[in-house]
C-alpha cells in the first residue's frame, strides 16, 4: 500500500532524528532558514561527492573550480542581475502581506486562506512592481554607494568570469566543462516548504563549452545525462519526468531550457535544471570588462563558445531524496518508519550493535568492528536501549545495514547482518565483515518501493 507521504512527515523526521531544524530557534528562528545536524550533514556531503565524482572526478572535459561569494558588483551588472533579477512584487493594504504578482493563484489571503490574494471583498493590492532578489552589503570601514556589493545569487557568473584563466591552466578546448559547488543567497519573498524554497542555499553548477554548432547535440546530452543521474541514486523513474520549457518560459539568452522534475507534496516542481545559454554570459562580460572571452583555435580561428548549463541546489536533491525514501510499514503488529535511501546517499553506512550493551565480552567485540570499519565508512556504535528500539533509529535515519554481536559470536566468531529494506538476517564470519560491508555498498540498488 503506497505511502502519504507529506511535507510535515518530512519536516518531523528531519527534526526528530536530527537532520535539519530551524536556525537561530532559540530566538524565535530566521525566515526560512535552516541549521544541518549531524545526520544532514553526512547526506548533504555524500551528495555533493556523489555529484562532484560524476562531473569532474570521472572525466576528462570538466575540472574545478571555487570562486568568491562577493564578486566585484560590476559582474553583477554585466550579468543582468542588477537590473533584472527582480520578482514583481504586490502588497495587500488590508493584512500588510506581500505577494508574488505572478503567483498570487498560488498564495493565500492574510485573512481569509480559503481564498486568494485580490479574491476576498477586504482586499486591497498595491500595483507591482519590481523587487531586486539581490543581497546587498558592504565592503570595508565606509558604507556608502562606492561600496556596495552583492552576495552572489548564483554560482555561474564565477565560472564565466574566469574562462579565460582556466581555458589559459587547466589546458583544455571546446568541448570542456568547469564545475563548482557553493552556497548562494536570494532575497525570496515568498520562501517556504521546507528546503523547497529558501534564501540562503548550495548550488552545483556546471558550465559545459562548446562549439556554437554543437550546442544542440550537448544540451540534449546533459539533460539525458542528468536524468539518468537520479535513476541511479535512488529516485523512482515514476516521479522524475523532463520539462521543457516554452519560448515564452524561456530567459531571454536560452535558446532551450528543460526542468528534471520531481513530485515532491507540493506536486510537479523544478528539481533541476539544464539550459543552452548560447554566447550571452561570455559576450557580456567581454563587452563589459574589455577582456576577450573567446577561444582561439590552432588554426587561428576564433569563436566565442556557447554554454550548456545543468545547475541544482543540494536543498531540492535532499527533499527529492528524503520523500523518495520514506515509507511507512507494520512490523511485528509495530509500526516502523524507515528511509529506504540509497546506501550511497544514507548518511551512515552501518550500525554495529552489542545485543546486550553492558556485557563486556560483546562490548569489546563490537567496538573492535566499529574501530576497523570507521576507518573506511561512515559507520555508528549504539548500545543504548533494547536492540528493537536501535534497529528502529537506524531505519529512521537511513543506515542499511546492522551487524549485531550476540552470544553466538562469542561462541564461534560469526555476527548477524541486517537488512534495512528486506529486513532479511544472516551469519557472517566476523573477519569477513569489512569485506562484505564494502561489497554491499558497491552493488546496484534500486529502491523496493518502486
Amino acid at each position: 500500500m503506497a505511502v502519504d507521504v507529506t511535507m510535515d512527515k518530512i519536516v518531523s523526521l528531519s527534526r526528530r532524528r536530527g537532520f535539519v531544524f530551524p536556525s537561530s530557534e532559540i530566538y524565535g528562528g530566521m525566515g526560512s532558514t535552516y541549521d544541518y545536524g549531524h545526520y544532514g550533514v553526512l547526506m548533504k556531503n555524500n551528495i555533493r561527492s556523489l555529484w562532484f565524482q560524476t562531473m569532474v572526478q570521472e572525466r576528462d572535459d570538466i575540472v574545478a573550480l571555487d570562486s568568491a561569494v562577493i564578486l566585484n558588483p560590476l559582474v553583477w551588472e554585466a550579468s543582468g542581475h542588477v537590473g533584472g533579477f527582480s520578482d514583481p512584487l504586490v502588497d495587500c493594504r488590508t493584512c500588510k502581506l506581500r505577494f508574488r504578482a505572478d503567483q498570487l493563484e498560488q498564495s493565500a489571503c492574510g485573512r481569509k486562506p480559503s481564498k486568494h490574494p485580490g479574491e476576498w471583498k477586504e482586499c486591497d493590492l498595491t500595483e507591482a512592481r519590481q523587487f531586486n532578489l539581490m543581497f546587498q552589503t558592504q565592503v570595508g570601514p565606509l558604507e556608502d554607494s562606492s561600496a556596495t556589493a552583492y552576495l552572489r545569487p548564483e554560482t555561474a557568473q564565477g565560472i564565466f568570469v574566469n574562462f579565460k584563466n582556466v581555458l589559459q591552466l587547466a589546458r583544455r578546448k571546446p568541448p570542456f566543462g568547469i564545475a563548482q559547488t557553493g552556497k548562494s543567497f536570494r532575497n525570496e519573498i515568498t520562501p517556504g516548504n521546507f528546503l523547497f524554497r529558501v534564501r540562503e542555499f548550495e548550488q552545483m553548477e556546471m558550465e559545459y563549452f562548446v562549439p556554437p554548432a554543437d550546442a544542440e547535440r550537448w544540451y540534449r546530452y546533459w539533460v539525458d545525462a542528468r536524468y539518468d543521474w537520479y535513476l541511479k541514486y535512488g529516485l523512482r523513474e515514476s516521479m522524475l519526468r523532463k520539462r521543457e520549457h516554452s519560448a515564452e518560459e524561456r530567459s531571454h539568452y536560452s535558446s532551450g531550457t528543460t526542468d528534471i522534475e520531481y513530485l515532491y507534496p507540493i506536486g510537479w516542481s523544478e528539481l533541476e535544471g539544464i539550459a543552452n545559454r548560447g554566447d550571452y554570459d561570455l559576450t557580456q562580460h567581454t563587452q563589459h570588462s574589455g577582456t576577450k572571452l573567446e577561444f582561439v583555435d590552432d588554426d587561428g580561428t576564433r569563436y566565442t563558445p556557447y554554454v550548456i548549463e545543468p545547475a541544482v541546489s543540494i536543498e531540492r536533491i535532499f527533499v527529492a531524496m528524503l520523500v523518495d525514501g520514506y515509507d511507512e510499514e507494520v512490523v511485528a503488529d509495530r509500526e516502523r518508519t524507515v528511509l529506504r535511501l540509497h546506501p550511497a546517499i544514507a548518511p551512515v553506512k552501518a550500525a554495529i550493535l552489542p545485543l546486550i550493551g553492558k556485557n563486556t565480552d560483546m562490548a569489546e567485540k563490537a567496538d573492535a568492528l566499529f574501530q576497523e570499519l570507521r576507518r573506511r565508512h561512515v559507520v555508528e556504535y549504539d548500545d543504548s536501549g533494547q536492540i528493537g528500539r536501535r534497529y528502529r533509529r537506524q531505519d529512521e535515519i537511513g543506515t542499511p545495514f546492522a551487524f549485531t554481536i550476540d552470544d553466538q559470536t562469542l561462541e564461534d566468531g560469526t555476527v548477524t547482518v541486517r537488512d534495512r529494506d528486506s529486513l532479511a538476517q544472516e551469519r557472517l564470519p566476523l573477519d569477513g565483515v569489512a569485506r562484505w560491508l564494502g561489497e554491499a555498498l558497491e552493488k546496484p540498488w534500486r529502491t523496493p518501493k518502486a
